[in-house]
Protein backbone atom coordinates (compact mmCIF):
# COMPACT_ATOMS: atom_id res chain seq x y z
CA UNK A 1 0.00 0.00 0.00
CA UNK A 2 1.09 3.40 -1.02
CA UNK A 3 1.89 6.11 1.36
CA UNK A 4 -0.63 8.12 0.04
CA UNK A 5 -3.31 5.20 0.42
CA UNK A 6 -2.07 4.65 3.76
CA UNK A 7 -2.64 8.85 4.91
CA UNK A 8 -6.35 8.26 2.83
CA UNK A 9 -7.27 5.20 4.81
CA UNK A 10 -6.21 7.25 8.23
CA UNK A 11 -8.42 10.08 7.11
CA UNK A 12 -11.14 8.51 6.11
CA UNK A 13 -11.15 6.04 8.62
CA UNK A 14 -14.04 6.90 10.73
CA UNK A 15 -16.79 7.98 7.97
CA UNK A 16 -16.10 4.78 6.26
CA UNK A 17 -16.51 2.88 9.41
CA UNK A 18 -19.96 4.78 9.67
CA UNK A 19 -20.69 3.99 5.25
CA UNK A 20 -19.25 0.07 6.57
CA UNK A 21 -22.45 0.36 9.27
CA UNK A 22 -24.73 1.34 6.08
CA UNK A 23 -23.70 -1.25 3.95
CA UNK A 24 -24.49 -3.93 6.70
CA UNK A 25 -27.90 -2.25 7.07
CA UNK A 26 -29.07 -1.02 3.61
CA UNK A 27 -28.95 -3.02 0.21
CA UNK A 28 -27.92 -1.01 -2.34
CA UNK A 29 -30.77 0.24 -4.64
CA UNK A 30 -28.70 -0.94 -7.59
CA UNK A 31 -25.77 -2.27 -8.85
CA UNK A 32 -22.97 -0.42 -10.99
CA UNK A 33 -19.78 -2.06 -12.61
CA UNK A 34 -17.69 1.47 -11.74
CA UNK A 35 -15.33 0.47 -9.18
CA UNK A 36 -14.93 -2.61 -6.13
CA UNK A 37 -17.64 -2.78 -4.02
CA UNK A 38 -15.21 -0.79 -1.18
CA UNK A 39 -14.39 1.84 -3.69
CA UNK A 40 -18.44 2.19 -4.54
CA UNK A 41 -19.52 2.09 -0.45
CA UNK A 42 -16.25 4.72 -0.21
CA UNK A 43 -18.03 7.45 -2.88
CA UNK A 44 -21.31 6.89 -1.57
CA UNK A 45 -20.05 7.61 2.11
CA UNK A 46 -18.19 10.92 1.29
CA UNK A 47 -20.61 11.96 -1.19
CA UNK A 48 -23.27 11.73 2.24
CA UNK A 49 -20.63 13.36 4.09
CA UNK A 50 -20.04 15.98 1.85
CA UNK A 51 -24.22 16.93 1.51
CA UNK A 52 -24.34 16.68 5.34
CA UNK A 53 -21.33 19.56 6.16
CA UNK A 54 -22.29 22.92 4.45
CA UNK A 55 -25.56 22.94 6.78
CA UNK A 56 -23.65 21.62 9.50
CA UNK A 57 -20.85 25.01 9.11
CA UNK A 58 -23.41 27.26 10.18
CA UNK A 59 -23.54 26.39 13.64
CA UNK A 60 -26.03 23.71 15.58
CA UNK A 61 -29.31 25.72 14.68
CA UNK A 62 -33.09 24.21 14.24
CA UNK A 63 -31.95 24.99 10.67
CA UNK A 64 -29.14 23.32 10.35
CA UNK A 65 -30.08 20.04 12.08
CA UNK A 66 -33.23 19.71 9.90
CA UNK A 67 -30.76 20.38 6.61
CA UNK A 68 -28.12 17.65 7.66
CA UNK A 69 -30.02 14.77 9.81
CA UNK A 70 -31.14 12.99 6.89
CA UNK A 71 -28.04 12.81 5.52
CA UNK A 72 -26.56 11.63 8.92
CA UNK A 73 -29.15 8.96 9.46
CA UNK A 74 -28.77 7.33 6.10
CA UNK A 75 -24.24 7.97 6.78
CA UNK A 76 -25.58 5.49 9.87
CA UNK A 77 -28.29 3.42 8.10
CA UNK A 78 -30.08 3.43 11.16
CA UNK A 79 -33.87 3.95 11.62
CA UNK A 80 -34.09 7.09 13.53
CA UNK A 81 -32.11 10.21 14.49
CA UNK A 82 -32.63 13.03 16.61
CA UNK A 83 -30.27 15.60 16.87
CA UNK A 84 -30.46 18.23 20.16
CA UNK A 85 -28.98 21.23 21.60
CA UNK A 86 -27.88 21.53 24.78
CA UNK A 87 -31.74 22.92 26.08
CA UNK A 88 -34.19 21.15 23.29
CA UNK A 89 -34.31 18.55 20.18
CA UNK A 90 -33.61 20.28 17.25
CA UNK A 91 -34.79 18.00 15.04
CA UNK A 92 -36.37 14.20 14.19
CA UNK A 93 -35.65 12.15 11.47
CA UNK A 94 -36.83 8.88 11.00
CA UNK A 95 -39.61 6.81 12.78
CA UNK A 96 -41.19 6.92 16.00
CA UNK A 97 -41.36 10.35 16.70
CA UNK A 98 -42.94 10.08 19.88
CA UNK A 99 -39.65 9.54 21.90
CA UNK A 100 -39.01 13.21 20.66
CA UNK A 101 -40.54 14.25 23.87
CA UNK A 102 -38.39 12.06 26.34
CA UNK A 103 -35.04 12.75 24.77
CA UNK A 104 -33.89 15.37 26.54
CA UNK A 105 -34.25 13.90 30.07
CA UNK A 106 -32.61 10.84 28.80
CA UNK A 107 -29.55 12.53 27.74
CA UNK A 108 -29.42 15.20 30.68
CA UNK A 109 -26.47 13.07 31.99
CA UNK A 110 -24.59 13.36 28.80
CA UNK A 111 -25.05 16.64 28.56
CA UNK A 112 -23.80 17.59 31.70
CA UNK A 113 -20.58 14.74 31.82
CA UNK A 114 -19.65 15.00 28.09
CA UNK A 115 -19.62 10.85 27.87
CA UNK A 116 -21.76 9.02 25.46
CA UNK A 117 -24.74 6.78 26.86
CA UNK A 118 -26.74 4.17 25.61
CA UNK A 119 -30.71 3.44 27.31
CA UNK A 120 -33.26 0.88 26.49
CA UNK A 121 -35.98 3.27 24.58
CA UNK A 122 -38.63 1.80 27.15
CA UNK A 123 -41.39 2.15 24.32
CA UNK A 124 -44.86 0.92 25.11
CA UNK A 125 -45.67 0.14 21.49
CA UNK A 126 -45.87 -3.31 20.46
CA UNK A 127 -44.89 -1.35 16.51
CA UNK A 128 -42.18 0.49 17.46
CA UNK A 129 -39.41 -0.68 15.61
CA UNK A 130 -36.90 1.57 18.17
CA UNK A 131 -36.05 -0.33 21.27
CA UNK A 132 -32.23 1.14 21.63
CA UNK A 133 -30.30 3.54 21.47
CA UNK A 134 -26.90 5.33 21.50
CA UNK A 135 -26.22 8.85 22.55
CA UNK A 136 -23.21 11.14 22.03
CA UNK A 137 -21.84 14.24 22.55
CA UNK A 138 -21.32 16.99 20.34
CA UNK A 139 -18.60 18.97 21.34
CA UNK A 140 -16.78 22.16 20.85
CA UNK A 141 -13.66 23.46 22.62
CA UNK A 142 -14.12 20.89 25.17
CA UNK A 143 -17.87 22.45 25.39
CA UNK A 144 -20.91 20.31 24.76
CA UNK A 145 -22.95 21.91 22.41
CA UNK A 146 -25.45 19.00 22.11
CA UNK A 147 -26.08 15.58 20.96
CA UNK A 148 -26.65 12.61 18.21
CA UNK A 149 -28.87 10.08 19.17
CA UNK A 150 -29.15 6.91 16.94
CA UNK A 151 -32.00 4.98 17.10
CA UNK A 152 -32.19 0.45 16.48
CA UNK A 153 -34.57 -2.36 16.67
CA UNK A 154 -31.62 -3.62 19.65
CA UNK A 155 -27.92 -3.13 21.30
CA UNK A 156 -25.34 -2.66 18.64
CA UNK A 157 -21.70 -2.28 19.29
CA UNK A 158 -20.92 -1.22 15.75
CA UNK A 159 -23.77 0.93 15.87
CA UNK A 160 -22.45 2.54 19.47
CA UNK A 161 -19.25 3.07 17.77
CA UNK A 162 -20.10 4.40 14.30
CA UNK A 163 -22.45 6.97 15.75
CA UNK A 164 -19.34 8.20 18.18
CA UNK A 165 -17.28 8.31 14.81
CA UNK A 166 -19.75 11.16 13.20
CA UNK A 167 -20.53 13.05 16.00
CA UNK A 168 -16.96 13.42 16.02
CA UNK A 169 -17.25 14.52 12.60
CA UNK A 170 -19.95 16.28 13.21
CA UNK A 171 -18.19 18.03 16.13
CA UNK A 172 -15.30 18.80 13.14
CA UNK A 173 -17.90 20.66 11.39
CA UNK A 174 -19.09 23.01 14.39
CA UNK A 175 -15.99 23.78 15.41
CA UNK A 176 -15.42 25.10 11.83
CA UNK A 177 -18.72 27.11 12.17
CA UNK A 178 -17.19 28.64 15.29
CA UNK A 179 -13.88 29.43 13.80
CA UNK A 180 -16.00 30.90 10.39
CA UNK A 181 -17.63 33.01 13.62
CA UNK A 182 -14.50 34.35 15.49
CA UNK A 183 -12.95 34.85 12.35
CA UNK A 184 -16.15 37.03 11.34
CA UNK A 185 -16.25 38.85 14.81
CA UNK A 186 -12.52 39.63 14.83
CA UNK A 187 -12.86 41.39 10.69
CA UNK A 188 -16.40 43.18 11.92
CA UNK A 189 -13.98 44.04 14.80
CA UNK A 190 -11.33 45.58 12.82
CA UNK A 191 -13.68 47.49 10.44
CA UNK A 192 -14.98 49.12 13.24
CA UNK A 193 -11.19 50.02 14.90
CA UNK A 194 -11.04 51.95 11.47
CA UNK A 195 -14.19 53.43 11.08
CA UNK A 196 -12.81 55.38 14.98
CA UNK A 197 -9.80 55.92 13.04
CA UNK A 198 -11.30 58.50 10.94
CA UNK A 199 -9.71 61.39 12.54
CA UNK A 200 -12.25 63.84 13.66
CA UNK A 201 -9.64 66.52 12.19
CA UNK A 202 -10.50 65.09 9.14
CA UNK A 203 -14.03 65.65 9.35
CA UNK A 204 -13.84 69.02 10.97
CA UNK A 205 -11.19 70.12 8.31
CA UNK A 206 -13.86 69.03 5.08
CA UNK A 207 -16.51 70.94 6.71
CA UNK A 208 -14.40 73.56 7.03
CA UNK A 209 -13.22 73.37 3.54
CA UNK A 210 -16.77 72.88 2.35
CA UNK A 211 -17.94 76.28 4.53
CA UNK A 212 -14.95 78.36 3.11
CA UNK A 213 -16.85 77.86 -0.98
CA UNK A 214 -20.27 78.47 0.24
CA UNK A 215 -20.14 82.10 -0.56
CA UNK A 216 -17.69 82.43 -3.19
CA UNK A 217 -18.00 79.12 -4.97
CA UNK A 218 -21.89 78.04 -4.13
CA UNK A 219 -21.68 74.81 -6.66
CA UNK A 220 -18.42 73.86 -5.35
CA UNK A 221 -19.44 73.88 -1.87
CA UNK A 222 -22.60 71.34 -3.18
CA UNK A 223 -20.36 68.99 -4.69
CA UNK A 224 -18.17 68.68 -2.35
CA UNK A 225 -21.06 67.91 0.58
CA UNK A 226 -22.32 65.20 -1.92
CA UNK A 227 -18.61 63.62 -1.70
CA UNK A 228 -18.51 63.74 2.03
CA UNK A 229 -21.79 62.47 2.55
CA UNK A 230 -20.86 59.34 -0.01
CA UNK A 231 -17.93 59.08 1.52
CA UNK A 232 -19.00 58.97 4.63
CA UNK A 233 -21.89 56.51 3.87
CA UNK A 234 -19.52 53.93 2.27
CA UNK A 235 -17.18 54.07 5.12
CA UNK A 236 -19.89 53.37 8.07
CA UNK A 237 -21.94 51.17 5.61
CA UNK A 238 -22.98 47.56 7.66
CA UNK A 239 -23.42 45.26 4.63
CA UNK A 240 -20.85 43.02 3.87
CA UNK A 241 -16.83 42.31 5.24
CA UNK A 242 -15.83 42.80 1.39
CA UNK A 243 -16.24 45.17 -1.59
CA UNK A 244 -15.29 45.94 -4.96
CA UNK A 245 -11.63 47.22 -6.34
CA UNK A 246 -13.98 49.81 -8.25
CA UNK A 247 -15.88 50.90 -5.00
CA UNK A 248 -12.87 51.30 -2.93
CA UNK A 249 -11.23 52.95 -5.46
CA UNK A 250 -14.16 55.09 -5.91
CA UNK A 251 -14.19 56.37 -1.99
CA UNK A 252 -10.78 57.28 -2.24
CA UNK A 253 -11.35 59.58 -5.26
CA UNK A 254 -14.57 61.03 -2.73
CA UNK A 255 -11.95 60.98 -0.08
CA UNK A 256 -9.15 62.74 -2.11
CA UNK A 257 -11.51 65.39 -3.69
CA UNK A 258 -11.97 66.69 -0.15
CA UNK A 259 -8.43 66.61 0.69
CA UNK A 260 -7.55 68.68 -2.44
CA UNK A 261 -10.51 71.22 -1.47
CA UNK A 262 -8.30 71.71 1.35
CA UNK A 263 -4.57 71.64 0.03
CA UNK A 264 -5.03 72.65 -3.43
CA UNK A 265 -1.85 72.72 -6.04
CA UNK A 266 -0.06 71.21 -3.06
CA UNK A 267 -1.52 67.56 -3.63
CA UNK A 268 -0.79 66.35 -7.12
CA UNK A 269 -2.42 62.58 -7.51
CA UNK A 270 -1.39 60.00 -10.12
CA UNK A 271 -3.93 57.34 -10.62
CA UNK A 272 -2.95 53.92 -13.24
CA UNK A 273 -5.68 52.23 -13.08
CA UNK A 274 -5.78 48.49 -15.24
CA UNK A 275 -9.93 48.48 -16.16
CA UNK A 276 -10.28 44.57 -15.88
CA UNK A 277 -9.31 44.19 -11.74
CA UNK A 278 -11.61 46.73 -11.22
CA UNK A 279 -14.43 43.77 -10.33
CA UNK A 280 -11.70 42.48 -7.90
CA UNK A 281 -13.32 41.50 -4.74
CA UNK A 282 -10.68 42.52 -1.34
CA UNK A 283 -11.56 43.18 2.59
CA UNK A 284 -13.63 46.44 2.64
CA UNK A 285 -11.88 49.38 3.80
CA UNK A 286 -8.58 47.87 2.98
CA UNK A 287 -6.97 50.98 0.94
CA UNK A 288 -8.10 53.69 2.44
CA UNK A 289 -6.06 53.61 5.54
CA UNK A 290 -2.96 53.38 2.95
CA UNK A 291 -3.84 56.59 0.91
CA UNK A 292 -4.97 58.56 4.10
CA UNK A 293 -1.31 57.41 5.16
CA UNK A 294 0.56 58.60 2.03
CA UNK A 295 -1.36 61.91 2.09
CA UNK A 296 -0.58 62.41 5.58
CA UNK A 297 3.22 61.72 5.36
CA UNK A 298 2.90 63.27 2.18
CA UNK A 299 1.70 66.77 3.25
CA UNK A 300 4.42 66.61 6.71
CA UNK A 301 5.96 69.30 6.46
CA UNK A 302 6.09 69.72 2.62
CA UNK A 303 7.77 73.18 1.97
CA UNK A 304 5.80 72.86 -1.35
CA UNK A 305 3.65 70.34 -3.00
CA UNK A 306 3.40 66.40 -2.60
CA UNK A 307 3.13 63.83 -5.63
CA UNK A 308 0.88 60.72 -4.50
CA UNK A 309 0.72 57.96 -6.85
CA UNK A 310 -2.14 54.90 -7.02
CA UNK A 311 -1.35 52.13 -9.77
CA UNK A 312 -3.98 49.05 -10.03
CA UNK A 313 -2.53 46.36 -12.47
CA UNK A 314 -3.72 43.22 -13.99
CA UNK A 315 -0.96 40.48 -12.61
CA UNK A 316 -1.80 37.80 -14.04
CA UNK A 317 -4.18 35.29 -11.21
CA UNK A 318 -3.83 38.57 -9.04
CA UNK A 319 -4.33 42.06 -9.06
CA UNK A 320 -1.25 44.42 -7.90
CA UNK A 321 -2.34 48.17 -6.05
CA UNK A 322 0.90 50.18 -5.21
CA UNK A 323 -0.14 53.30 -3.60
CA UNK A 324 3.37 55.85 -3.15
CA UNK A 325 4.66 59.20 -1.64
CA UNK A 326 7.19 61.03 -1.73
CA UNK A 327 6.44 62.01 1.27
CA UNK A 328 8.39 61.76 4.68
CA UNK A 329 8.90 58.34 4.87
CA UNK A 330 9.58 56.86 8.30
CA UNK A 331 12.86 54.76 9.77
CA UNK A 332 12.67 50.65 9.22
CA UNK A 333 12.56 49.89 12.57
CA UNK A 334 9.41 51.95 13.64
CA UNK A 335 7.87 50.64 10.48
CA UNK A 336 8.98 46.99 11.60
CA UNK A 337 7.57 47.93 15.48
CA UNK A 338 4.51 48.88 14.08
CA UNK A 339 4.25 45.71 12.06
CA UNK A 340 4.41 43.70 14.98
CA UNK A 341 1.74 45.67 16.70
CA UNK A 342 3.79 47.39 19.12
CA UNK A 343 2.49 50.96 19.08
CA UNK A 344 2.15 53.92 16.67
CA UNK A 345 0.36 56.24 15.63
CA UNK A 346 -3.49 56.16 13.71
CA UNK A 347 -1.73 56.09 10.45
CA UNK A 348 0.64 53.02 12.26
CA UNK A 349 -2.79 51.47 13.62
CA UNK A 350 -3.78 51.33 9.85
CA UNK A 351 -0.97 49.95 8.67
CA UNK A 352 -1.27 47.21 11.17
CA UNK A 353 -4.92 46.65 10.48
CA UNK A 354 -4.89 46.09 6.77
CA UNK A 355 -2.01 44.01 6.73
CA UNK A 356 -3.68 41.99 9.25
CA UNK A 357 -6.55 41.42 7.32
CA UNK A 358 -5.05 40.41 4.65
CA UNK A 359 -3.04 37.73 5.98
CA UNK A 360 -6.10 36.78 7.99
CA UNK A 361 -8.15 36.43 4.23
CA UNK A 362 -5.60 35.32 1.79
CA UNK A 363 -3.07 33.88 3.95
CA UNK A 364 1.01 35.39 5.39
CA UNK A 365 1.84 35.43 1.53
CA UNK A 366 -0.24 38.15 0.99
CA UNK A 367 0.87 40.55 3.98
CA UNK A 368 1.99 44.18 2.87
CA UNK A 369 5.28 44.84 1.30
CA UNK A 370 6.32 48.43 2.10
CA UNK A 371 9.79 50.10 1.26
CA UNK A 372 10.52 53.15 3.19
CA UNK A 373 13.30 54.94 4.80
CA UNK A 374 13.45 58.55 6.72
CA UNK A 375 12.77 61.16 4.20
CA UNK A 376 12.67 58.73 1.20
CA UNK A 377 8.76 58.99 1.06
CA UNK A 378 6.71 55.07 1.46
CA UNK A 379 5.61 52.80 -1.36
CA UNK A 380 3.02 50.23 -0.09
CA UNK A 381 2.63 47.32 -2.36
CA UNK A 382 -0.46 44.31 -1.60
CA UNK A 383 -1.49 41.47 -4.28
CA UNK A 384 -4.67 40.84 -4.25
CA UNK A 385 -6.19 36.90 -6.01
CA UNK A 386 -8.58 37.60 -8.08
CA UNK A 387 -10.32 34.58 -6.80
CA UNK A 388 -10.77 33.06 -3.64
CA UNK A 389 -13.43 31.41 -2.34
CA UNK A 390 -15.75 32.79 0.41
CA UNK A 391 -14.53 36.02 -0.96
CA UNK A 392 -17.59 38.13 -2.84
CA UNK A 393 -17.41 41.71 -3.34
CA UNK A 394 -21.26 43.27 -2.26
Amino acid sequence: MSGEAAAALIVLGPLLLAGGFVLGRRRPSRTSDVGTPVERATFETLHTASLAAPPLRAGLTEESARKAARRLRTLLGTDALCLTDGERVLVWDGAGEHHSPHVMDQVAGLLHSGRDTAFDSACDDLDCPLRWAVAVPLTVDHRVLGSLIAYAPRESAVLARAAGEVARWVSVQLELAELDRSRTQLIEAEIKALRAQISPHFIFNSLAAIASFVRTDPERARELLLEFADFTRYSFRRRGDFTTLADELHSIDQYLALVRARFGTRLSVTLQIAPEVLPVALPFLCLQPLVENAVKHGLEGAVSSSRITISALDAGAEAEVVIEDDGTGMEPERLRSILRGEGGDSSGIGLLNVDERLRQVYGDDYGLVIDTGAGAGMKVTLRIPKYRAGVHGS
